[in-house]
């Protein structure tokens, strides 16, 4: 299975401060992170069994992750979710 993968998210960037440490601990994406990472989502019926051809498909617990987080957010545009105009 070939999916984009992300970056690490302790690693340290051109800059002295890693994504990690960037986002408040207190801040709701971690239980988001937490809670999705913990669930066999191929359990829940998404699909884990993609053809390897082309550009690589996002991981399904990625994107429910940011379904969850536009959901908790009241935000029901993929456009506003990823910070674009529409």
């Amino acid at each position: 299975m070939k999916f984009i993968q992300g970056h690490n998210r302790t690693q340290i960037n051109l800059f002295p401060v890693s994504l990690d440490q960037s986002i408040d601990p207190d801040n709701e994406v971690r239980i988001i992170n937490l809670f999705i990472d913990s669930l066999s989502i191929k359990d829940y019926g998404f699909r884990m069994d993609f053809i390897e051809n082309g550009r690589p498909a996002y991981h399904p617990a990625d994107l429910l992750k940011l379904f969850i987080y536009g959901y908790l957010n009241k935000i029901r545009s993929q456009y506003q979710i990823a910070g674009t105009k529409q």
